[in-house]
């Protein structure tokens, strides 16, 4: 079905894995189409609860593709803004995904792949994977995934890492918030895997629930949400998941989402 995609389906954990290893798993025009669709048709998809995200080969992904910066140099502005909002899309299709997102990071997130990284909701990195937001180096800038990376790493590092294009480890990853766990290499696919068996105990409701959520209150205070979160937990609590949940708890036993 895709070209530059492996999908894999293990019970409800749907499995991702860019498929460019010969180019470190770049960006081009395909890929940011077909990871658009493939996110939008999960969307719709009530069988998935987990996704893991990966890169086949030796890096995660290099960002963006030779080939396709060298064509998009020589289209005009509004090829270029078109170009540009298709990248857009499809982040964002990702970021609203109704499931937990899972990024399994090695070798290297540079670019669109530190971006990729951003739309995910648990980041799992080797501890010698290494990510940039790289953009300014080659005369451009980090646009397209600024609205998803600086809600994870702030103003503030945005302007550090933006500004000079540095490298920079995984350790720094985890220490401005891009990355939530750092492993060894021989540990990547067993932490991963405990995420993912932490994320199905979740109430796949709550999750979509609590992912909306989220950027509707961020930066707003109690006093302006207090009806949104209201109404959110009340809706929630009297849900088939949340009475489910709410009687596994008094009765002392797993709700029926839990894995068996």
């Amino acid at each position: 079905m895709y070209r530059y995609l492996q999908i894999r389906r293990d019970g409800a954990v749907e499995h991702v894995t860019l498929n460019r290893p010969d180019v470190r798993n770049a960006f081009n025009d395909e890929v940011v189409t077909e990871l658009r669709q493939w996110a939008e048709g999960l969307a719709e998809d009530p069988g998935v609860r987990v996704v893991v995200l990966a890169g086949a080969g030796k890096v995660f992904s290099a960002g963006a593709d030779a080939a396709w910066m060298a064509r998009m140099a020589e289209a005009s502005e509004a090829e270029n803004e078109a170009d540009a909002l298709a990248t857009t899309a499809m982040l964002r299709a990702i970021n609203t995904l109704p499931v937990v997102v899972v990024g399994r990071i090695h070798g290297a997130a540079l670019g669109g792949g530190s971006g990729l990284a951003a739309v995910c909701d648990i980041v799992i990195a080797e501890e010698g994977a290494i990510f940039g937001f790289t953009e300014t180096k080659l005369g451009i800038l980090p646009a397209m995934i600024s609205p998803f990376v600086l809600p994870k790493i702030g103003v503030s590092h945005a302007r550090a890492l933006f500004l000079t294009g540095t490298r920079f480890t995984a350790a720094r990853a985890l220490a401005i918030g891009l990355v939530h766990t750092v492993v060894a290499a021989g540990q990547l696919d067993a932490a991963v895997a405990d995420v993912v068996r932490e994320a199905l105990t979740a109430a796949p409701t709550g999750v979509a629930a609590a992912k909306r959520l989220i950027p509707q209150v961020a930066g707003r205070s109690p006093e302006d949400v207090a009806a949104l979160t209201a109404k959110t937990i009340a809706a929630q609590r009297v849900s088939p998941e949340g009475q489910d949940g709410l009687r596994a708890f008094l009765e002392k036993r797993q709700p029926g989402w839990v894995p068996q």
